[in-house]
């Protein structure tokens, strides 16, 4: 598989991809892939800075240039001093992986307002004012790729998560309309929208709830985190440039 598409992109290794929430789970998985072929790395993070830290150093074995920024995704302000310090570095984006996010349990009846306006400036809003920022750049050199981490639950909807669900699908209909408006600019825009993960967004269910989760998919188990990095990873080729405004599902035939 060629490396470069067309004589003025660069190979994968000298280019950047900034991931969003990469202290854990997902986020991490997603950013040690993209060290592993010796990308220049940043991890986003709010408050986990120990837990960032060791992120970045199993990204700076693989030998990637690493850079770790925090900020809340739900305040533009921090968004723009975090280009502006990734500008300062060399360091900007032309991979965003949109992955930071929170999760709802509970009936809708219970849900505040407060909560509702916590989880959508995040999960949404968040997404949005990052990908705003950081998209110029990719639109004047005519490539990039930004990819979305949304959940199966924005394609199906789950019962007792609808504030998470509804999130994830704005998530979705985000990707495909900025997709179709971002083509001819040659930047690619696609959502990964996992099944259950192995991670600590599932910490709320009890190891019962957990075997009878996988007895309803087909596959018999959760997904491992960098099963679902591989797949962002393949998105952010420069020979997938001809997959765009995608929602693509690795759920283990859980749902089709």
């Amino acid at each position: 598989m060629s490396e470069m598409m067309g004589e003025d992109l660069k190979p994968i290794g000298e280019m950047t991809v900034l991931v969003t929430g990469a202290s854990r789970g997902i986020g991490a998985a997603i950013a040690e892939r993209f060290a592993s072929v010796r990308m220049n790395v940043v991890l986003h993070y709010r408050n986990s800075h120990e837990a960032a830290n060791e992120v970045a150093r199993r990204c700076m074995a693989h030998g990637a240039k690493v850079m770790t920024v925090s900020a809340d995704l739900s305040d533009k302000e921090q968004i723009v001093r975090m280009r502006e310090k990734l500008e300062a570095h060399g360091m900007e984006p032309d991979i965003l992986v949109n992955n930071a996010g929170v999760s709802h349990y509970g009936l809708l009846s219970d849900v505040t307002e407060e909560e509702w306006d916590s989880l959508m400036s995040i999960n949404l809003k968040g997404l949005f004012m990052c990908t705003q920022t950081f998209m110029g750049r990719m639109v004047s050199q005519r490539f990039g790729r930004i990819i979305n981490v949304s959940s199966v639950w924005g394609m199906s909807g789950a019962s007792c998560e609808v504030l998470y669900s509804t999130s994830k699908g704005g998530v979705n209909a985000f990707t495909k309309a900025l997709a179709k408006e971002l083509a001819p600019s040659g930047v690619t825009v696609n959502a990964v929208a996992p099944g259950a993960v192995d991670t600590s967004m599932l910490d709320h269910l009890e190891p019962e709830d957990i075997r009878l989760l996988q007895e309803e998919i087909p596959a018999g188990r959760l997904a491992q985190p960098d099963e679902i990095s591989s797949l962002v990873y393949f998105l952010a080729l420069p020979e997938s440039g001809y997959i765009t405004g995608q929602i693509i599902s690795p759920n283990g035939g859980w749902v089709t």
